[in-house]
């Protein structure tokens, strides 16, 4: 995602410079100290996220939200709580009180890409994100083989790496499509396109045979095209 920083405290550009650096997804294309030339910027360099300070010399950030459509998520960024309600009238992605933690951080840049996800046709992208401890990790859905449960973690495994993760199958499904992945047992999802064969209710991705449970056989079936198989 390409950011823009509109920030006039050096600390404060400092400190999100560093947090941004600290999330491989997130690509910093400009900062600026006032709204007038982060304006002039943003219309005509589209961007994805705008971490945006409400006072800053001349006009504030709420005044170039109030007076330009910008077509991209917003996190707020100030010392003071009392422009939550008017940010929220808004519709900006996130509020962040300063100083925030870098865990703080994460789940409003989390928010910020769940809101551009929404916004987004389904049927127009070609990855999705998931949350590690640290970061969140974009998976292009090309890559994806399958997600195994294991214990508290679901671990995805691609053509090139193996992500853990303490999200849930039905959070994971949420952001796949159904032609591109589907759940056949309570502890996997398979991505369709690289099922190789079915046999005997199993299903092999590459060396690995991944079991179809009674609940998810019908489904499973009909995604690829069959009725139900004995």
């Amino acid at each position: 995602m390409r950011c823009v920083i509109v920030e006039d405290e050096p600390l404060a550009l400092e400190r999100l410079q560093h947090y941004i650096g600290q999330l491989p997804l997130l690509q910093l294309a400009a900062a600026f100290d006032n709204a007038s030339d982060a304006l002039a910027h943003l219309l005509t360099n589209p961007v994805d996220l705008l971490f945006l300070d409400i006072n800053l010399g001349g006009v504030s950030g709420l005044e170039l939200l109030e007076t330009t459509a910008l077509n991209c998520q917003v996190i707020l960024t100030t010392a003071h709580s009392d422009y939550a309600l008017k940010a929220y009238d808004l519709k900006v992605a996130d509020y962040l009180l300063k100083p925030f933690t870098f865990a703080r951080f994460v789940q409003a840049v989390d928010r910020a890409i769940g809101n551009a996800a929404v916004a987004e046709p389904q049927s127009d992208r070609q990855y999705f994100f998931v949350k590690t401890e640290q970061r969140l990790e974009r998976v292009r859905f090309a890559e994806l083989l399958y997600i195994e449960g294991d214990g508290d973690y679901r671990q995805i495994q691609t053509l090139t790496r193996r992500i853990s993760t303490l999200e849930k199958f039905s959070e994971l499904e949420g952001r796949l499509a159904p032609e591109v992945a589907c759940r056949v047992h309570k502890s996997f999802m398979v991505a369709l396109d690289k099922v190789e064969s079915v046999e005997r209710d199993r299903i092999r991705i590459r060396e690995k045979l991944i079991p179809i449970s009674a609940s998810y056989r019908d489904a499973f079936y009909a995604r690829i095209g069959f009725g139900r198989t004995s």
